[in-house]
């Protein structure tokens, strides 16, 4: 029972409020360039995060044993279905050895209703890596120049009708 007790309580304090989406998005001074480590789409080919320049880019690193990782899925999918004609790249990115297969990995987002959502995989967490991501999950923001200037730590509560305006205005304001 305690155990049960205790991840529940580690579980919820992983969860962000559209209040706290905005006080813990650290935006940069001055955007810097992202990574260009490959990592695989979910078609198996190799990218890197130069293929999506002119693209606004809200990349999520996660993991599948990371409760709050889980918990946002869903409403990660909904803000994705929500924003995607308006700009918005929702990118959702984990390890690759974290997973058996291509199969194994649709079959999870299915379960958690977060099919429609572009999943990439970072082979030996390479890109995690070179981000300094060292918990999950963490959002990078990259403007359409290919740079990264903003970061959320936390699960984000994404189809909150204020996290979707406030993202629309930080697009608006540092996603050129």
């Amino acid at each position: 029972m305690l155990k049960k007790v205790l991840f529940l309580g580690l579980f919820l304090l992983g969860l962000v409020s559209p209040a706290q989406a905005k006080n813990g998005l650290n935006i940069f001074q001055y955007p810097r360039e992202a990574p260009q480590d490959k990592f695989y789409n979910q078609y198996g080919g190799k990218v890197t995060l130069a293929d999506f320049k002119g693209q606004f880019v809200i990349l999520v690193f996660w993991s599948r044993y990371c409760a709050p990782c889980i918990k946002e899925l869903d409403n990660l999918n909904n803000f994705h279905n929500k924003t995607k004609k308006d700009g918005i790249k929702v990118m959702i990115i984990s390890r690759l050895d974290e997973w058996k297969n291509l199969d194994e990995l649709k079959k999870f987002l299915k379960r958690f209703k977060a099919s429609d959502l572009d999943f990439y995989l970072d082979d030996k967490s390479k890109l995690t890596e070179s981000f300094g991501i060292f918990a999950y999950p963490h959002t990078v923001l990259i403007n359409k120049k290919g740079q990264e200037f903003g970061r959320i730590r936390g699960a984000v509560i994404w189809d909150d009708d204020d996290v979707i305006e406030y993202m629309y205005k930080i697009k608006a304001q540092h996603g050129q």
